[in-house]
């Protein structure tokens, strides 16, 4: 049979399987119920993918796995729709996670079980083999996600790190301060948009794209998928260097301002070529397809199934929506009493001081704030309680940016970060470190802070940004508000070693702040 007559014949609808007109009416119209429950969820995600240039690939994620389902018709047809129940247990624990989210208003967990629900839409109506054709596809939807900022401080550390070295290397003498350096002809930082993760996070969709299209050896396609992750982490350092070297050697006529952006992105798009270029000297013919079979009197599959997986389907994605209207029924919006006491420890030993505070947190969006400045002889710690309650996707407490330095701040730099269990006097807590000092000051100088911070959650404390959002789901889960504080604890180096006064004042006063927190808890 000639590719005209195949092509036909597939028109006219004799190389279709039974059931199909079925499964794609049902199929259809479970997408649209769950995009009529789970809108707000779609268009947050497309919002994101509107503001950030990080995730404007966004838009092209479903136009290209579509185009990819209709290049595989021809394969996808053959093969008789058969309902999955199965599928529903993973469709239920989907459910759970975008309950899970949204209650702790995580975005990137409820865009994901959103995604998810749709791909076991497809699989639950066409079953396993029907779906498989198109595992790809499906997968694909996964890039709309907006998700991978999280890498973006790793990131940022290797890309300076890397960039640092290859100038000593170059005979370049540097001094650093944290994510900023200083060379003879000028000042640089490595910011945000530095980090590489858009290169990432493009080359990786790209790159599956290119490994599927090309070749047909599932090795081969994770290899490239593989390349396409560490090209453009390597690609993002030398970027780095050569801007940092262009600007050196030209007097920062070039490589300044925008101009880096721009010539980043075109070395970026010359790597990514000569990669493809690379891959495709090892491209690989795809499977001849068959010449289609009589499929005319195939049985069709028992419409009563389809409706009993469509109609489970579509009560497992309505499932989560009422547990959570339910959940956040619970008053969350009670005004905060946040009552910072005058003195602290056992006998009143840190009392507050009218010193004003040299360090100001830049943490948000919080339901109250308490800020004094404890003395203890001629000790001096800063004590910063930023208190939320009723926290929604527009104000959380643990979000990518809410943290405790801006972006680029203009008063200090982190030179050092760490983790560390400290004496609290009854038992060891964990708290985040942070050595900060002034832009331009001297590692000579002993001056700047250092900060010690962690999260307390309803009685228990923690510095894991993931465990602090399972704790916050598990008590929203349990009928509880979701009543949480950021504490930030700080001393000025210069006189006794600031670790010695943060460590006293955690066994001496540590206590009293923990009620304080739980009796603000408790004043509802």
């Amino acid at each position: 049979m000639s590719l005209t007559e195949v092509n036909s014949a597939r028109l006219a609808g004799k190389t279709a399987a039974p059931g199909w007109t079925p499964a794609l009416g049902a199929l259809f119209a479970l997408l649209a119920w769950i995009g009529v429950w789970y809108w707000q969820t779609l268009s947050g995600m497309v919002a994101i993918w509107a503001r950030s240039d990080t995730f404007a690939h966004g838009f092209v994620v479903a136009p290209i796995a579509l185009w990819l389902v209709w290049r595989a018709r021809d394969a996808l047809l053959r093969e008789s729709p058969a309902p999955a129940p199965w599928v529903l247990l993973p469709a239920l624990l989907l459910g759970t996670i975008w309950l899970a989210g949204d209650l702790v208003a995580a975005n990137a967990a409820t865009q994901f079980a959103v995604v998810g629900m749709i791909i076991a839409a497809v699989v639950a109506v066409l079953g396993r083999v029907a779906a498989g054709v198109i595992a790809f596809p499906l997968a694909f939807l996964f890039f709309a996600v907006p998700v991978g900022e999280f890498m973006m401080p790793t990131l940022m550390e290797g890309t300076a790190t890397v960039t640092i070295y290859g100038l000593q290397l170059s005979g370049i003498p540097v001094y650093r301060q944290g994510l900023t350096f200083v060379i003879p002809s000028g000042n640089w930082s490595v910011v945000e948009a530095c980090s590489g993760v858009r290169y990432l996070i493009a080359s990786l969709m790209v790159g599956s794209l290119f490994a599927y299209l090309n070749y047909v050896s599932l090795r081969r396609r994770l290899i490239f998928f593989a390349v396409s992750a560490l090209v453009p982490i390597v690609a993002n350092w030398v970027r780095a260097y050569l801007i940092v070297m262009l600007g050196h050697l030209s007097g920062n006529r070039l490589a300044a301002g925008v101009d880096h952006l721009v010539y980043g992105w075109l070395f970026f798009g010359i790597v990514i070529a000569a990669m493809f270029y690379i891959g495709t000297r090892w491209s690989e013919d795809p499977p001849a397809l068959e010449a289609p079979a009589a499929l005319a009197n195939a049985a069709a599959p028992a419409v009563g199934r389809l409706v009993m997986v469509v109609i489970a389907m579509a009560a497992i994605v309505v499932l989560p929506r009422v547990l959570a209207e339910r959940i956040q029924a619970v008053d969350g919006a009670a005004p905060v009493d946040l009552a910072i006491p005058q003195n602290l420890g056992k006998a009143g030993e840190w009392a507050s001081s009218d010193v004003i505070p040299v360090f100001q947190p830049a943490y948000r969006d919080y339901a109250a704030l308490g800020h004094r400045v404890y003395r203890n002889g001629s000790d001096e710690v800063g004590v910063y309680v930023a208190y939320y309650r009723g926290q929604g996707y527009g104000r959380k407490m643990i979000s990518s940016v809410n943290a405790l330095l801006k972006s680029q701040d203009p008063d200090w730099i982190a030179v050092e970060k760490s983790t560390g269990t400290v004496d609290s006097g009854s038992e060891g807590r964990q708290v985040r470190v942070f050595q900060l000092q002034q832009p331009g000051q001297s590692d000579a100088v002993r001056e700047g802070i250092e900060v010690w911070q962690w999260y307390w959650l309803g009685g228990k404390t923690t510095v894991s940004d993931l465990t602090a959002k399972v704790d916050l789901a598990m008590a929203r889960f349990a009928g509880q508000a979701d009543d949480s504080a950021i504490i930030v604890l700080y001393a000025a180096k210069g006189g006794r070693p600031t670790g010695e006064i943060l460590s006293q004042f955690v066994r001496e006063a540590g206590s009293d702040l923990d009620r304080l927190l739980a009796a603000t808890r408790d004043r509802r």
